[in-house]
C-alpha cells in the first residue's frame, strides 16, 4: 500500500474529528450516575492518585470510591495485542531510553513539549483543563516525565505487561483523556470550536503524541550528536505503538507504526503548527522552570538548546521557536552554531565539536531530571526514577543530596533576584 493510500488527507480529517468512543461512553455513563456537586474535576483527581499508588505497588488500580467505580468498568488486565508481544523487540525499544535517557529528557523539554504547544487545541487543553486537574504546568510536565520512565523503564522489565507500571499508565491515560473531554464539555463547551479543533485529545493529536515520543525524539537526539540505528528506531517505534494501542490510539489499533510511516505522517502533521497565546504562555513557563534549575552562568542554555534542536527541522518545524516566542539564544551558543556548521565541512573537526554538543545535551537533561526529582518526589503522584538509572546518570536521591541542592537553588535565586524584573532577552 502506498503512502497516499495509507495516509490520505481524508484519514487525518477523520482522525481529528474522532475521540475514543468506547472509553468516552463508559466515562459519560459513570459521570451521569454521580450525585450533584461531584463532577469530572473532582473525580479525575481521585483517579490520578489511585493510578500513582497502583503503579508504585505494581498492581491493577482499585482504591476507594469514587475512583474505584471507574476502574471496575475498565479492563486493566487487557493483554498486549497479538502483534505487540515480541518481547525481544520491546526490550530493544526500551533499551533506547535506558541508554540515552538524559538526552531524551532534554528532548522532552526542548522539542517534544514545544511541538505540542504549537498545536492550538493541544495548547488550549494543556493551559486550561490539564492545569485545573493537576495543579499547574510543572506538575503536568513531571507526570509526562514519569510516563517516559514507566513505559520505557529499564531493560527487560516487561513494563507493558498487565499489572506493570507502563501498562497501568497507558490505560490510565486513556481514562484521563476521557475525563479531559468531559471537563471541556462541562466548562468550555461554548468556547470550543469542534469544527476546527475536533474533540479535545482527538485521534490525530494522539497520533502526534506517539510521534513526539518516538520520531521527534530521534530528531532531537540527532541534533545533540546521538544517531540511532535503523534497528533501534524501528524497535523504539514498535514499543511506542504497543503503548499507543493500550492508550486507545486508532492508528495503532490493528498494527504497529513502522519506519515507512514516518515521512508521510510527519508531513501531514506539519500543517498543525500555529502560534497561540496559550502556546507562548506554556513555552515561557517551561523555559522559566528549566532556567531556574540551571547552574550559575548556564541560565540561557535551555533556550539555546531549543533553538539548536529546531534549527534544521523539517516540515516547517524550524519555525517552532519563533511561533512560541522563544528568546534569542546565548551569544556563546550562537558562536557554537557557527563553529559546528564549519566543522561539518571538515571531518577532522566534527568529532570534537559533536562531543561538546552531546555534553551540553546531557547537562540539560541531567538538570531537568534533578529538577523534577527535587520538586515532585513527594506526594502520591510523585516523580521517581529507579535507582539503577539514578546511579547510571550520577543523580543522588538521598536526603543530604536534596538538602544540598536546595541550598544551591536558594543561593542562585538570591543572586539572580536583581535581574528577575528585567524584560526577558
Amino acid at each position: 500500500m502506498s503512502d497516499q493510500e495509507r495516509w490520505p488527507a481524508e484519514r487525518f480529517r477523520q482522525l481529528r474529528q474522532q475521540a475514543d468512543p468506547d472509553i468516552d461512553k463508559v466515562v459519560t455513563a459513570y459521570l451521569e450516575g454521580q450525585p450533584p456537586g461531584r463532577g469530572p474535576l473532582e473525580l479525575v483527581k481521585a483517579v490520578v492518585q489511585e493510578l500513582a499508588v497502583a503503579k508504585r505497588e505494581s498492581r491493577a488500580p482499585s482504591g476507594e470510591p469514587p475512583a474505584s467505580e471507574i476502574f471496575d468498568a475498565i479492563d486493566f488486565a487487557a493483554d498486549l495485542p497479538e502483534w505487540g508481544d515480541d518481547r525481544e523487540l520491546l526490550a530493544k525499544g526500551q533499551a533506547v531510553f535506558a541508554d540515552y535517557g538524559l538526552y531524551q529528557a532534554a528532548a522532552l523539554f526542548c522539542k517534544c513539549l514545544p511541538m505540542a504547544y504549537v498545536e492550538v487545541s493541544s495548547a488550549k487543553v494543556l493551559a486550561g483543563v490539564s492545569q485545573l486537574a493537576t495543579h499547574g504546568l510543572t506538575r503536568r510536565v513531571a507526570e509526562t516525565g514519569q510516563m517516559l520512565v514507566d513505559v520505557m523503564g529499564l531493560k527487560a522489565t516487561n513494563s507493558l505487561e498487565p499489572g506493570r507500571p507502563g501498562h497501568t499508565t497507558a490505560i490510565g491515560l486513556r481514562i484521563l483523556h476521557a475525563f479531559v473531554r468531559a471537563l471541556v464539555n462541562e466548562r468550555y463547551a461554548d468556547h470550543w470550536d469542534t469544527g476546527r479543533y475536533g474533540p479535545p485529545v482527538n485521534q490525530e493529536l494522539l497520533l502526534a503524541t506517539i510521534f513526539d515520543f518516538s520520531v521527534v525524539t530521534w530528531e532531537a537526539l540527532e541534533s545533540m550528536g546521538v544517531t540511532l540505528s535503523e534497528d533501534q528506531r524501528a524497535a523504539h517505534l514498535y514499543t511506542w505503538s504497543v503503548f499507543g494501542h493500550l492508550m486507545g490510539v486508532e492508528a495503532c489499533r490493528d498494527a504497529p507504526l513502522t519506519l515507512d510511516d514516518v515521512d508521510p505522517v510527519s508531513r501531514r502533521l506539519g500543517r498543525l503548527y500555529e502560534s497561540s497565546d496559550e502556546g507562548r504562555l506554556l513555552m515561557a513557563r517551561l523555559l522559566s522552570e528549566m532556567e531556574d534549575f540551571m547552574h550559575l552562568g548556564w541560565r540561557k542554555l535551555p533556550r539555546s538548546l531549543v533553538h539548536w534542536i529546531f534549527r534544521d527541522a523539517a516540515y516547517g518545524a524550524d519555525r517552532v521557536p519563533e511561533l512560541l516566542g522563544v528568546p534569542k539564544p546565548a551569544w556563546w551558543c550562537t558562536a557554537l552554531f557557527t563553529v559546528v556548521r564549519a566543522a561539518n565541512r571538515h571531518a577532522r573537526l566534527a568529532g570534537p565539536v559533536d562531543g561538546v554538543v552531546r555534553w551540553l545535551g546531557r547537562k540539560v537533561g541531567r538538570q531537568i531530571v534533578v529538577s523534577l526529582i527535587d520538586r515532585h518526589s513527594g506526594g502520591q503522584a510523585a516523580f521517581r526514577i529507579p535507582e539503577e538509572l539514578a546511579s547510571a546518570w550520577r543523580i543522588r536521591q538521598s536526603r543530604p543530596a536534596f538538602k544540598a541542592r536546595a541550598i544551591r537553588r536558594a543561593v542562585r535565586g538570591t543572586l539572580r533576584a536583581p535581574v528577575r524584573g528585567r524584560p526577558r532577552t
